[in-house]
């Protein structure tokens, strides 16, 4: 497997490529990079690692349970403002349901 990542050499700052990755469970890879620039030939080990849903998916695989992404994660991932000071529905729905607990607790 190789392939060109989207993240720069830390030494030279030249791109670096995908040498090989090796499947750590469904949810993580441990990947090994090797910067593209043969003057410098550094190479690093790294982890990808799925930590939340962007999107529901059609086929859900009861097995894995992830979080729902932020709210500014996924605009980020739109590519959307990342204005924060206008809610989206889910925040606004999260602090409802934590106004309503705080209601009942003062009961």
């Amino acid at each position: 497997m190789s392939s060109v990542y989207k993240k720069v050499c830390p030494d030279c700052a030249s791109s670096m490529r995908v040498r090989n990755s090796v499947g750590m469970s469904e949810l993580l890879r441990e990947v090994y990079l090797e910067c593209t620039n043969v003057s410098c030939g550094a190479t690093f080990g790294a982890h990808l690692e799925i930590t939340s849903r962007l999107s529901p998916p059609a086929i859900a695989n009861p097995a894995i349970k992830l979080p729902d992404a932020p709210a500014a994660m996924r605009r980020r991932a739109k590519g959307a403002s990342t204005d924060d000071s206008q809610m989206d529905i889910d925040d606004l729905l999260e602090a409802e349901d934590q106004h309503q607990d705080k209601d009942q607790e003062q009961q």
